[in-house]
């Protein structure tokens, strides 16, 4: 089998398997009468005609790139990650209690501390799970989605009772927020106009930051290794109990650290529906990335592209932004398939034959 024919094989399973979740899309955009063609023009294309929307695209993308790349790390760690949203909910409350408790400290100081607090809050939220796996052989698919609803009680709790904002309740409004946090936790917005800010770099140096920790030190090949194959790196004297957990705690620090960054940078303050169903959307963008750095930051970017495009297709061509959501559902299905396709050793050997043979058939019939 030549180098060239794997290359090839492997292009061809990816072009068919990007056709097939735009037939299966298209299908059911006909469905609902929607107009297939204009409904993909718009989420694909609308949002990079103004700097506005482009940047509202990399705004989105900053904490799809950041939950993402601590998912990667669970995923070739060998645990599952589906906690993410709980996650970057405690991050958020971790951030929120530093930031009102020392709203006076400079902002040197208060920011990297802010952050600091929901890297934490985020990773002993991780903790929790990967210790129950590691040590009790508890499902993490299982802990981490009831963590999830946990953090959210949490979440709204103290939204609406320590942490709300005090004229929220002389007023009587009583919108479960925090109050606006101190000017010297935000985060500055470079592009004028616009709400993109400097997380955007902060993503692209944590990016660099896990390629060399999975990639360039022997903690990352231990990790690595752990998630190939537990028994073989049990056998080369890895413990891969102490890495599961360690790869929950990075993963969900980097959860906290999303949710920190997003109200730094975007909201400033503590509000209900914050996470926006990052959490979960991060674990598309992981898969779609390839669990690698290099293919998470485009990723996030194609990603952005459809929240801000879904927005805009139910504005321009009357489809509901939901229906992205649809879209997303059908793209991790043709992703799952297409992993499973391109690991299979056999099936490519079989491939390989009938071109040998259909090959050879034809220059025996040209002879």
């Amino acid at each position: 089998m030549t180098k060239q024919f794997k290359l090839l094989y492997k292009v061809s399973i990816i072009i068919l398997a990007i056709l097939a979740a735009m037939t299966i899309g298209s299908i059911i955009l006909m469905t609902i009468g929607a107009d297939v063609f204009k409904t993909y023009m718009v989420i694909l294309f609308e949002p990079l005609k103004t700097t506005l929307q482009l940047s509202e695209v990399l705004l989105r993308a900053i904490p799809l790139t950041i939950i993402a790349l601590g998912i990667s790390v669970a995923y070739r760690s060998g645990i599952i990650n589906i906690g993410a949203e709980g996650q970057m909910a405690m991050g958020i409350l971790g951030t929120t209690a530093v930031a009102l408790a020392f709203p006076e400290l400079p902002k040197p100081v208060l920011l990297p501390m802010a952050v600091l607090a929901g890297a934490i809050s985020g990773g002993a939220w991780g903790f929790i799970p990967g210790f129950l796996k590691a040590k009790l052989q508890v499902s993490e698919l299982l802990s981490t989605v009831m963590l999830n609803y946990i953090a959210a009680q949490l979440y709204t709790f103290f939204l609406r009772g320590p942490m709300l904002d005090p004229a929220e309740l002389s007023m009587g409004g009583g919108t479960p927020q925090s109050m606006r946090l101190s000017r010297n936790l935000w985060l500055g917005r470079f592009l004028p106009g616009t709400r993109l800010h400097t997380g955007l770099f902060f993503a692209l140096i944590l990016a660099l930051l896990i390629y060399f920790l999975l990639w360039k030190t022997s903690y990352g090949y231990k990790m690595r290794a752990a998630g190939a194959s537990s028994r073989a790196a049990k056998y080369g004297g890895i413990s891969v109990t102490w890495y599961l957990v360690i790869a929950m705690v990075i993963s969900g620090a980097f959860a906290g650290m999303a949710g920190a960054i997003e109200i730094a940078g975007v909201h400033r303050r503590a509000i209900e529906g914050i996470t926006g169903g990052y959490g979960f959307s991060g674990i598309v963008v992981a898969l779609f990335g390839g669990l690698h750095p290099a293919g998470i930051i485009p990723a996030s970017f194609f990603f952005g592209l459809l929240i801000v495009g879904a927005d805009m297709t139910q504005r321009m061509v009357g489809v509901p932004a939901n229906m992205v959501n649809v879209l997303q559902g059908i793209i991790i299905l043709v992703i799952v398939a297409t992993k499973m396709i391109l690991a299979d050793p056999y099936l490519m050997e079989k491939v390989w034959r009938k071109v040998q043979n259909r090959s050879t058939k034809s220059k025996e019939v040209e002879a």
